[in-house]
């Protein structure tokens, strides 16, 4: 069965307090391969494996019925940094 975008999202914002979300279907629609980009204050103080393991057992029954998924996920002051860092090379 496939996985919905607003059941992922409602997943997420159900567990973890949200400060930006991202999830793009990359399956064409059929809800296969998810991409997310999250940030969120509940990563603070975890590295990148811990946030990923963390994500991974949030969604561990949207996942068990994905072809492929990926995640991006950054504190929100790394996100202003990337924010501001993005605007620099724009000018």
């Amino acid at each position: 069965m496939p996985v919905s975008l607003s059941d992922l999202e409602q997943a997420l914002r159900d567990a973890i307090p949200i400060s930006h979300l991202e999830i793009i279907d990359q399956s064409s629609g059929c809800g296969e391969n998810y991409a997310v980009f999250i940030v969120s204050e509940a990563f603070e103080g975890k590295m990148t494996l811990a946030r990923h393991r963390m994500i991974n057992e949030l969604l561990k029954d949207q996942i068990a019925q994905m072809h492929a998924f990926s995640q991006k996920t950054l504190t929100p002051k790394q996100y202003a940094a990337q924010l501001e860092k993005e605007k620099q090379t724009s000018e």
